[in-house]
């Protein structure tokens, strides 16, 4: 009676869930946030969903205020009933739900990793019947959960699946942000008489009619309760104290009144219902008994609270309401009883919090349970929940050092979860308190790590430098470590570092205690870029091919591999190493892959891509951005993309060049990274030298070297403005210009290089000189990897054959240039190609133009993989969907093309 009461007004609500449901049973998933302040109707329209649910499986959690820091808690709630399904997920998948859930032992799960693994159950378990899954108080959930199951809705596509979620409007957090929302509003006036006057029996004055209607803005909770608490005196003619609180305070209130005649003990066990969590009657009722309360006091309270198979509040503002009611006393007297309720051995991580909600002072016993706590958490990959235990921990730490070393622990666990303002402030807590040096320089190095994770690097560098002196006598190893990790800061940084350039960052670290014998491969590195930013490029360029052919073939661990060679990768690219770039461009993206490791993922999928860029193969860079971009929609991240810059600037797309440029340059000048500006001046000058834009491209190319680091000149932005100036008549600019790469390009001989170096010297020599240079940069690009960079070597001799008047011999290195540019997708250099071409007098062949039929960006994605060899399953894994919703969409792919099988494809 009552939800029926409380629907009233709701009928385009209830119409868009019938909706839903239909989509659901046809087959298509839904995700749906249901949002309105307390007291909307919000959990009546979720009971709405359940009970018009025939037929469907349905799976049920709620957030619960007092368990927010127990990691993956609301996730377990949802997902226990299914685990069943579990064995016929992919391992990394199984693995990392399985230890999310301490179901077994593990390596901490990457979180977009359990969310994917999330999707893949839910989609296993609606294969038998359609999954409807409500989850109640969604801005109560634990982080953890949240972001599993946040990330699984935004990957429904076609598994029969709903996934709705109730949350108040203005607690909804980010993870919930982008799902389609159904927006609660208060009842009309009308709408609101009406349910008034079907709630309240008797005779109701009807100016307070009026009055209540206006207080409650049509809040159908509060029309329902608030008479509850009124006197008939007050409803039939006002009289009465006038009370003006807020709605919902004046909802809770109206339940606290509710509970202020019931017996003690059965507010007491209200109150134990309230602090439990999980909603388990087993508990509660143990609970109770130890705190003397028999079965009796549960009578009084069967309006406000049903204790059967599982505990349910009428509501959940009348469990903030008893909570908040109780005494400071009351509260710990019963998260007492309820940590001494809970098995030690099956729940010991909800025991420790009861324990410390129920100290009422410092107790080290509790804080060193909470410690432990935190180990777990960790464990499972619940990073929220280890700052949480943490945090607490060094609540009730009664010795300082220990507080000041818990403090710091919780720093770093509070920053891996993405507070860094809350891990700023615990760090000035471990500063406050007695700490020994290595401690000290560790405090320094995670503020240097939160501050780069921040900003990228504007402000880090110089923390970093102080941490890694201060490490020194401490810890050799982690001082060179922390002294590589400030370098690659200073080196982001470029030239909007603040305090300390690249130069000084390589001094001080030239100067760092000796590598151990034999040196590790981060210790090569090190050696090798301190010398690159203090000595010179071709001084170091002996060491740094030592140091990338220690990571190609030393032993590297997978954690270390994932945190150094994206690093790596930029050196090898620095030293014209192609062939070191594409093998540990792809170790990193297998590493990634293997691990789970989306939060990686972004970096590995843009080294690679930009490694296909340079051989030409610009497909299957396209084939990696829009993985990227897949990842970025599935993770609600944004990265800047350089490889999808350079790789639209090859290909002469202006406007999204421009725009890719506007967006990289202001974020850069927002986290103070300075090598964005560098890329995107680089990027510009590609771009206008393809379009024959010369003047504009030098302009570029000189902005391009004004961002560069000291001591780091980028030899990208010299190969632009060599050509520019060459053809803007700047031959004095050109001519310095190739001194310095000449030194560079010789330290580093590679085919790569030196092929660079011959085309540039051509573009300023003449005669037999210029056309051996040319011939040279032909053949030494012909023997490696970078098809782009070979077919401009022919356009730029073509165009200087054909200034020469050997339109014949131009025709022939024009045509080849115009094909290659072609085959690749490079057109503004084809266009150029084609236009000298013409002037040569020779036409251009025609290529056929492919008839295709029209694929969606994802079909096409799934087409080429299917294409590779890949499994549905490692499809779903690779684009982060659900098998089924891969299935969906090649059937589409067979329609369209008309086809019926995957040999077809």
């Amino acid at each position: 009676m009552k939800r029926r009461l409380a629907l009233r007004g709701r009928q385009a609500e209830c119409e868009a869930l019938e909706r839903l449901l239909r989509a659901v049973r046809a087959g298509e998933s839904r995700a749906l946030a249901i949002c309105g302040e307390a007291g909307m109707g919000k959990t009546s329209l979720l009971e709405y969903v359940v009970e018009r649910a025939p037929g469907c499986r349905v799976a049920r959690a709620a957030g619960v205020q007092s368990e927010m820091e127990l990691p993956f808690a609301g996730l377990h709630q949802l997902c226990a009933p299914m685990l069943g399904s579990l064995q016929r997920l992919p391992a990394p998948q199984r693995d990392a739900l399985a230890t999310a859930f301490g179901l077994s032992a593990g390596p901490a799960p990457d979180r977009f990793l359990v969310g994917l693994a999330v999707l893949g159950l839910l989609a296993e378990v609606a294969e038998e019947r359609p999954l409807i899954c409500v989850i109640d108080d969604a801005h109560w959930l634990d982080h953890a959960s949240a972001q599993a199951l946040a990330f699984a809705a935004r990957r429904l596509r076609a598994e029969s699946v709903a996934l709705l979620i109730a949350a108040r409007t203005h607690e909804v957090s980010a993870e919930w942000s982008g799902l389609p929302q159904l927006l609660l509003a208060g009842l009309p006036d009308d709408e609101a008489r009406a349910l008034l006057n079907a709630a309240v029996p008797g005779v109701v004055d009807n100016r307070i009619l009026d009055r209540i209607v206006a207080e409650t803005r049509g809040n159908p909770l509060a029309l329902l309760e608030l008479p509850r608490g009124m006197t008939p005196a007050e409803l039939a003619g006002g009289f009465g104290s006038p009370r003006a609180t807020a709605i919902p305070q004046q909802i809770e209130d109206s339940f606290r009144r509710q509970l202020t005649p019931l017996p003690v003990d059965t507010r007491e066990l209200l109150l134990v219902a309230a602090a439990e969590p999980v909603g388990d009657p087993v508990l509660v009722w143990r609970a109770a008994q130890g705190l003397g309360i028999t079965v009796a006091a549960a009578m009084p309270a069967a309006g406000l609270v049903e204790i059967a198979a599982q505990v349910r509040f009428r509501h959940p503002l009348v469990r903030a309401a008893i909570y908040n009611a109780a005494t400071p006393q009351e509260r710990q007297n019963v998260h007492r009883a309820l940590a001494e309720a809970t098995d030690p051995e099956a729940e010991p991580d909800r025991r420790a919090w009861h324990k410390a909600q129920s100290a009422p002072g410092p107790d080290e016993d509790i804080a060193a349970d909470l410690e432990q706590s935190a180990g777990r958490a960790r464990a499972r990959g619940g990073l929220a929940a280890t700052a949480a235990f943490l945090t607490r921990a060094v609540e009730l730490t009664p010795d300082p050092q220990r507080r000041a070393e818990r403090a710091l622990a919780a720093a770093k666990a509070t920053h891996q979860a993405g507070s860094p303002d809350t891990a700023l402030n615990l760090l000035s807590i471990a500063e406050a308190g007695p700490l020994d040096e290595l401690a000290r320089a560790d405090v320094l190095y995670v503020r240097g790590q939160i501050v780069f994770a921040q900003q990228r690097s504007r402000d880090a560098s110089p923390l970093l430098l102080e941490a890694a002196r201060r490490l020194e006598p401490l810890d050799v190893p982690l001082a060179r470590e922390t002294y590589l990790d400030a370098l690659r800061a200073a080196r982001f940084a470029g030239a909007l570092g603040r305090g300390v350039s690249v130069r000084e960052m390589a001094e001080a670290a030239a100067g760092a205690p000796p590598a151990p014998h034999p040196p590790r491969a981060a210790d090569l590195l090190l050696d090798a870029l301190a010398v690159r930013y203090t000595d010179g490029y071709a001084a170091a360029a002996p060491m740094t091919t030592r140091a990338l052919r220690a990571f190609c073939d030393a032993d590297i661990s997978g954690e270390e591999g994932l945190h150094r060679f994206h690093l790596v990768c930029m050196i090898a690219m620095d030293l014209w190493d192609h062939e070191t770039w594409h093998l540990l461009s792809g170790r990193l993206l297998r590493l990634a892959r293997e691990a789970g490791a989306l939060t990686t993922m972004h970096l590995a999928l843009a080294a690679r891509s930009l490694a296909h860029t340079y051989t030409g193969q610009l497909n299957e860079a396209a084939a990696l951005a829009e993985e990227q971009e897949t990842l970025t929609e599935a993770t609600g991240s944004r990265h800047a993309s350089h490889s999808a810059l350079m790789r639209v600037a090859w290909q002469g797309r202006e406007a999204e060049t421009a725009q890719l440029i506007d967006d990289i340059t202001a974020e850069a000048l927002n986290r103070g990274e300075g090598l964005s500006l560098t890329i995107a001046g680089w990027a510009q000058a590609l771009l206008c030298n393809g379009l024959g834009r010369y003047e504009d491209a030098l302009t570029a190319a000189r902005h391009a070297r004004e961002q560069t680091a000291e001591g780091a000149a980028a030899w990208e932005a010299l190969v632009e403005l060599i050509e520019a100036a060459a053809r803007s008549g700047e031959t004095e600019e050109a001519a310095d210009a190739l001194t310095l790469l000449s030194q560079m390009t010789r330290a580093s001989g590679t085919d790569w290089a030196l092929g660079i170096e011959a085309r540039s010297a051509a573009l300023l020599s003449t005669g037999d000189v210029a056309e051996t240079a040319y011939l040279e940069a032909i053949d030494r690009f012909a023997r490696s990897r970078v098809r782009g960079e070979l077919a401009r070597a022919h356009l730029v001799y073509g165009e200087w054959l054909r200034r020469e008047r050997r339109r014949l011999d131009a025709r022939e290195q024009l045509l080849t240039a115009h094909e290659m540019f072609a085959a690749m997708g490079m057109e503004a250099f084809a266009q150029r190609a084609t236009r000298e071409l013409q002037a040569a007098g020779g036409t251009a062949r025609h290529r056929p133009v492919e008839s295709h039929t029209e694929l969606t960006t994802q079909e096409a994605q799934i087409a080429r993989l299917v294409r590779e060899g890949l499994t549905n399953n490692e499809i779903s894994v690779r684009l982060i969907l659900s098998p089924r919703t891969v299935e969906w969409h090649l059937s589409r792919i067979f329609s369209k093309l008309n086809i019926t099988s995957r040999r077809q494809l």
